[in-house]
């Protein structure tokens, strides 16, 4: 006797966003990625559709880090030493887009300032034709200079600007609608709060199709189950039609996993541990593949090799 499979049928759609701009729609990318269109949940192809799989974003910073693990440090080489030679090599490994990370100092001392930010972000989109994310410092009053200024320099290019906090939204919400782009909405680990902030957001008048939702997580081990929950609350009020939750999400395993000890620590752990840069790698593949499996659309990775292993879980789940 044939068993039948339930299927679940939502009412709600998560919507489409498109992230950067070809030259016939007035930037200069080489092309275009669109995320989200979700129907179903992550992966269940049998009860609606997935018409655009999730893409990895690699993340470089302004200058070389001095806070990144040497394993990264290693991995890309003397790319590091410059933004626009590591956005490259980063479109070279695989990547689909860039997060530029911008810092709040140049050499520890002497802030950034709006020009070195332009100038930073002119260099990356030249070197690179994937669309192109930049993050600020994650202070208000500096977020605020550098994205209006990188917003301006990046005009037509359909970036997107983070990150949007309750405290500085209005901000870079008007950068963006001045200058055509996008903004990465991001709120502590809350359904509600996730929920307020894109109300907040579309208020100002920016479209639904041109934000992007950051719930926030933890990596694996520190707090990810909570993460993984808060973000399928998100997903399923989304198909159910709640249309304040119906943006693609964006999170970030590589930061989370690389600021952790079992990652970051080579020396003075318990053997039982392991290769330490096996384990490195593993954490935050670990930490990607598991949000994945909760709805992320974009996943910012910071090691190549956990890119080419997350792509691979990836395009098995999606045959």
């Amino acid at each position: 006797m044939p068993v039948e499979i339930p299927v679940e049928k939502w009412s709600g759609r998560v919507l489409e966003v498109t992230l950067g701009a070809t030259a016939e729609e007035g930037g200069t990318r080489s092309r275009t990625v669109t995320v989200g269109g979700e129907t179903t949940l992550p992966f269940l192809h049998f009860e609606g559709e997935i018409p655009h799989p999730p893409c990895i974003a690699i993340e470089i910073a302004d200058h070389r880090p001095d806070d990144w693990s040497p394993l990264l440090l290693e991995a890309w080489g003397d790319a590091v030493d410059d933004p626009a030679t590591w956005a490259k090599a980063a479109e070279e490994a695989g990547a689909d887009l860039i997060l530029l990370q911008l810092s709040l100092t140049r050499d520890g001392d002497t802030p950034t300032t709006a020009e070195d930010a332009q100038a930073v972000t002119r260099a990356v989109l030249e070197a690179t034709g994937l669309p192109l994310l930049v993050f600020g410092p994650g202070q208000v009053d500096a977020d605020n200079e550098l994205l209006v200024a990188v917003a301006e320099e990046a005009a037509g290019e359909r970036i997107v600007l983070g990150i949007c906090e309750e405290k500085n939204y209005r901000t870079i919400v008007a950068a963006a609608l001045a200058h055509g782009h996008l903004v990465n909405g991001r709120t502590a680990m809350d359904v509600n709060l996730a929920k307020q902030l894109n109300i907040l957001i579309s208020d100002m008048g920016l479209s639904l199709d041109r934000i992007l939702m950051d719930p926030t997580t933890a990596s694996l081990g520190y707090g990810i189950e909570y993460g993984y929950s808060v973000m399928e609350r998100l997903r399923i009020a989304a198909l159910q039609g709640d249309k304040m939750t119906q943006l693609p999400m964006l999170v970030t395993p590589g930061y989370e996993a690389w600021r952790q000890k079992e990652a970051k620590v080579g020396e003075g752990v318990p053997e039982s541990w392991g290769d330490w840069r096996e384990r490195a790698v593993l954490w935050e593949t670990l930490t990607a593949t598991t949000l994945v499996e909760s709805g992320a659309d974009i996943l910012v990775l910071r090691h190549p090799e956990t890119m080419e292993r997350v792509r691979a879980f990836i395009e098995r789940l999606v045959k």
